[in-house]
């Protein structure tokens, strides 16, 4: 078995495979925050619960619908995004003109409500959601075995990912959601329906993050608290990358999960700090991100 410092080649692709995967959560998360961020200046603290209601409608639509993962793995995106329009349409929207502290205390203030919702109904134990059976098992790649599940998280996180970055910044729609945010009256004379298309860009915000919820829903447990344990990460990835940089939320995410991957296999002890230390150096050094725009 070949070593590299020490350490078992397959246990260092185990944990890079690992951070990978971790590195797809973190990438259309934050995605989802910079999409929301950089076209409506909203800081949107919400987007951990609603990571978790989409894994919660997953679940739900299998247990008591009997509706399978392939299914829900567009309609809970499309049920959290509803939610976000809801949200939007009802209590963002008159706070577009404020300080950002204020949308940052009413998201707060809804990811404190869904997850008390949630555990009065579900506890906090935690559920458990089967991999597809089409997706069970793993391949033997001669180096390691890589869980067929696995791999599927990382092949759909960058294609949604991507795909996202391309109607955004290669579209004449992207051009749209660009301008309306930040000109919209003129966008308006044009006879474009600018509050609509804002509505529609936080409904798709979220619903990445519900897209996120039902690709993690056989790896993790299904709890109330799953999007607590990783929102505060992903808001250090979307600093990191710099705020409201669609591609930098994408390479950021993956990059910080396979750094955190590393780090585990090098200094365990390190790895649950290692991406707010690298956010504390950037911020040193680039305040605004290191994809971001200084204005």
């Amino acid at each position: 078995m070949t070593d590299i410092f020490g350490i078992p080649i397959q246990a260092l692709l185990g944990q890079l495979l690992l951070g990978l995967v971790n590195g797809s959560f973190y990438a259309v998360l934050s995605l989802g925050l910079a999409v929301i961020f950089g076209l409506l200046n909203v800081i949107n603290f919400a987007h951990g619960a609603l990571y978790m209601v989409g894994a919660f409608a997953a679940w739900m639509g299998l247990t008591y619908f009997g509706i399978n993962y392939w299914a829900m793995l567009v309609l809970a995106p499309l049920v959290v995004g509803l939610l976000g329009i809801v949200i939007e349409k009802t209590m963002l929207r008159w706070l577009y003109r404020l300080d950002h502290v204020y949308g940052l205390l009413l998201t707060f203030g809804l990811t404190l409500l869904l997850e008390g919702l949630f555990r009065s109904f579900f506890g906090v134990s935690g559920l458990s959601y089967p991999v597809p059976d089409l997706l069970r098992g793993a391949t033997n790649l001669g180096f390691m075995v890589l869980p067929n599940y696995r791999a599927w998280v990382v092949v759909a996180s960058l294609v949604v990912c991507l795909a996202t970055w391309f109607v955004i910044e290669r579209t004449k729609l992207g051009a749209y959601l660009r301008a309306g945010t930040e000109n919209p009256r003129l966008v308006e004379a044009f006879g474009i329906n600018v509050p609509l298309m804002v509505t529609l860009t936080y409904g798709f915000g979220v619903a990445l993050a519900g897209f996120a919820g039902v690709l993690a829903a056989p790896i993790l447990q299904v709890s109330p608290l799953m999007g607590t344990n990783l929102i505060i990460t992903v808001f250090a990835v979307v600093v990191i990358g710099g705020m409201g940089s669609i591609l930098g939320a994408i390479l950021t995410g993956l990059g910080l999960g396979v750094v955190e991957g590393l780090t585990k296999v090098f200094y365990p002890e390190a790895s649950s700090t290692v991406v707010f230390v690298l956010m504390v150096l950037v911020l040193l050094t680039r305040p605004a991100g290191l994809f971001g725009k200084t204005k």
